[in-house]
């Protein structure tokens, strides 16, 4: 008797599988190259060269300087760094703007520093999920430190118009931070082109393992560590290096570079399919998020007449997720999606549909066929 198949999975905004390249370099960091970066002998040598060529793959993926790249644990210390280190820079500017569909990473930080003194200015989006320029151009005001956006929305996969806001935060002397956790290794991200200060990287997003990630520091930025102890990262970020994710991260980054255009090329299309599929045998199903400007793997659906929750749970055969939260057995609606003007009892029909390196065409058919049977069950 065979075993019975695992789910499909299109959680790939959450996480995703270990590239096996990754897995090969990171193997002998694991078992034999186990030295300490700091250390002068020959172990710490091969351990500090590994990062160093690490630190080289990643700056090279989004046009940056090795020197301006540094590695934390995650996107939550990176965003984190970024804004409390930018602002504990600056002690004379007091204003800092974010968005109220940022992720928690960004908005908690940023609520803690209300509780010190500083004022937050919270950009509204319109009904795609984006930042207006206009609205953002609005905030940037005298002492404004930093403003800090998300790139791509975890849960609609929507871009924000970065490029713009930066060219005039930068010209009015305001700091620039964007949380690239869901774009970097997904379509192809120039720290140059977005004309961003700080950009965050988070490993398990596109292949490399959890536990590791990145900021990026234009040169000449202020930023004073949160973290104290030894000189590590340019005494930025103390702490003995994760030689081994390092290495895992450099490597998901130079794959990502010399594939992530046509990677996105091919999972743009299945990700259509999937949505005409979708569309095709579910009456009013509606598309959360910009119909162009949003990552080329994610589909945020809302399925009239029934929760989305409900939905995955008796649709075994696909792995996917909501943006919904349950508290006491109560659902509660995204706050991403009613911000966006989405009614609360809609938005709790809506599944996020991420794709990524693993999804075949076969899959896309499966799933869609899999959800629209659960669907018309639900609603019979």
């Amino acid at each position: 008797m065979s075993e019975p198949r695992d789910p499909i999975y299109l959680d790939h905004n959450a996480t995703t599988p270990l590239l096996p390249e990754v897995v090969d370099a990171m193997v002998p960091y694991l078992r034999e190259h186990f030295g300490n970066p700091s250390s002068a002998h020959v172990y710490g040598r091969r351990a500090r060269e590994a990062v160093a060529r690490a630190r080289a793959q990643v700056a090279a993926l989004m046009g940056a300087a090795a020197e301006e790249i540094l590695f934390v644990a995650n996107g939550t210390e990176a965003n984190n760094l970024a804004i409390r280190g930018v602002t504990a820079a600056l002690p004379e500017k007091w204003y800092v703007v974010t968005s109220v569909i940022d992720h928690p990473a960004t908005t908690e930080p940023c609520r803690e520093l209300e509780q010190h003194g500083w004022r937050v200015r919270w950009l509204p989006v319109d009904e795609t999920g984006r930042v207006r320029v206009a609205d953002a151009v609005n905030l940037l005001r005298n002492y404004t430190a930093l403003i800090t956006l998300m790139h791509a929305n975890n849960e609609t996969g929507v871009l924000q118009p970065i490029a713009e806001i930066a060219r005039e935060a930068r010209a009015r002397g305001v700091l620039v931070h964007t949380d690239a956790a869901q774009s970097v290794g997904k379509l192809p991200v120039s720290v140059e082109a977005l004309g961003v200060d700080l950009l965050t990287v988070v490993g398990h997003k596109f292949g490399a393992p959890k536990g590791v990630g990145a900021l990026y520091v234009r040169k000449g930025t202020p930023l004073r560590p949160f973290l104290r102890g030894a000189g590590h990262e340019h005494g930025l970020r103390p702490g003995t290096e994760n030689v081994a994710s390092i290495v895992g991260l450099g490597v998901a980054c130079e794959v990502a570079r010399q594939t992530v255009e046509g990677e996105a090329k091919r999972v743009r299309a299945l990700r259509d399919e999937l949505w005409e599929r979708l569309r095709a045998r579910v009456p009013g199903l509606a598309l959360n998020g910009h119909p162009e400007e949003r990552l080329p793997n994610t589909l945020n659906v809302r399925f009239p007449g029934v929760s989305g929750s409900a939905l995955l749970a008796v649709t075994p055969e696909v792995a996917a997720s909501t943006g919904s939260a349950c508290h006491a057995g109560e659902e509660s609606a995204s706050s991403v999606l009613t911000a966006m003007g989405v009614e609360p009892r809609a938005a709790l029909g809506s599944v996020r549909l991420s794709l990524g390196r693993t999804t075949t065409h076969e899959d896309v058919v499966t799933a869609a066929e899999a959800l629209v049977n659960a669907w018309t069950r639900l609603v019979d």
